[in-house]
């Protein structure tokens, strides 16, 4: 059978030379054969040099994502399983199951499969699918996933935009199996939490944490912790339950995750030490500078502050304003624990802002730790995208 062929301009080919999975509509010169969305093409050179096959949308702004750099391999259901299975290998090789039940054992480019996302809570899988070509793949990507897991049941999840960007047609709900209990319980470094898989933010949890709860709780014994976009309480609880904080208070937007923050300090025994609060961040921190309340550690983790280039400076002025009002609430000698999920938002823009909060409240920031992802969220080199997750442990003095 003869591909369709996407031809790359001379300029933009490296990349994809070096294996970005991502083929941007700018960096196309010529596309033949009229391929439908969720076509499998062959991206070739200027000169007809091929490089690889990849699956076309020509509704997103990534027209193409690659999957192969061998042109004889096609796109099938035995490449799906050998990607599949070489993940839920690497899982059951650096994820404990004694401490820890919840883990994401599939990662989009970084396993090899740009578009996939799964998520195994427990006896369940929590899948995201932002890709219109794997989207179209489903049911064969579903038979596969029960295969290699056997979950109770597997419940689709759509990330917030991606319709639009994808020109996708699909709603959150199960798609096989049993439906997972709302909230369903886990356990995350020995300790327990509930988590709402179908509703809450993300999957339900904040799996790319889990190592940097951990790491921070070591560093906390007596301190009073204000524990900003707390969402269930994993950064404080851990902090009091196995860091031995003094007492946290814990601030969201979100009622519904402050009831199951609520719930999961009553789980590990530290409802005594934790208040968690509805409010708006910027408007609480405000008015807790007002106030003259002092911290030993204040926490940040916002959602996502941008998805577009054109919102970086928007978004890079937010986490400024956030990281300036928690400054200043630190005692001297304090921690501020500072995170972006942002992926457009790179480590040296957010060391960028640190040094500019430094000058702008006239307080020395020491970076002790720069954290990522947990290592279930691996990262490609080859698309330094994934690597979205920046955490930076900072004394303040």
């Amino acid at each position: 059978m003869t591909l369709p062929t996407v031809s790359l301009k001379p300029r933009r080919a490296q990349p994809i030379l070096n294996r970005h999975p991502w083929v941007f509509e700018g960096a196309i010169g010529q596309v033949s054969g009229d391929p439908a969305p969720g076509a499998e093409v062959l991206v070739q050179s200027k000169d007809a040099q091929p490089i690889g096959r990849g699956l076309f949308n020509p509704n997103s702004n990534i027209r193409v994502r690659m999957f192969s750099w061998d042109k004889d391999e096609p796109i099938n259901e035995a490449l799906f399983a050998a990607r599949i299975n070489e993940a839920a290998t690497l899982r059951e090789s650096i994820v404990d199951p004694k401490t820890t039940s919840a883990c994401r054992v599939f990662f989009s480019e970084s396993d090899g499969l740009s578009g996939l996302i799964v998520d195994r809570y427990g006896d369940w899988l929590l899948v995201q699918l932002t890709s219109l070509a794997l989207a179209e793949r489903r049911e064969v990507l579903f038979d596969l996933l029960e295969k290699r897991f056997a979950p109770r049941g597997i419940w689709l999840r759509t990330e917030k935009g991606i319709r639009e960007a994808e020109g996708l047609e699909i709603a959150d709900g199960l798609v096989r199996g049993e439906e997972p209990p709302r909230p369903i319980s886990i356990f995350e470094n020995g300790l327990t939490f509930q988590v709402d898989v179908t509703q809450g933010q993300k999957t339900g949890g904040f799996l790319d944490q889990r190592e940097n709860h951990f790491a921070v709780s070591k560093l906390v014994r007596g301190h009073r912790i204000l524990d900003m976009f707390c969402y269930a309480g994993g950064f404080g609880i851990t902090a009091v339950a196995l860091g031995e904080a003094a007492s946290i208070v814990g601030v969201d937007s979100s009622e519904p995750a402050l009831e199951l923050a609520r719930i999961n300090a009553e789980l590990n025994g530290v409802a005594d030490r934790t208040e968690f609060l509805k409010a708006d961040a910027f408007k609480y921190l405000e008015e807790a500078n007002a106030r003259g309340e002092m911290f030993d550690t204040v926490i940040l983790d916002p959602p996502k502050m941008t998805r577009r280039r054109s919102g970086l400076a928007g978004a890079m002025r937010g986490y400024r304003s956030l990281n300036e009002l928690s400054v200043t609430l630190l005692r001297p000698g304090g921690l501020l624990v500072t995170c972006s999920c942002s992926g457009l938002i790179s480590q040296s823009d957010m060391e960028s802002m640190l040094a500019t909060v430094s000058t702008s409240t006239n307080r020395r920031i020491q970076i002790l730790e720069s954290r990522g992802q947990a290592a279930d969220h691996p990262v490609s080199p080859n698309c330094p995208e994934n690597a979205y997750l920046k955490c930076f442990v900072c004394r303040v003095t």
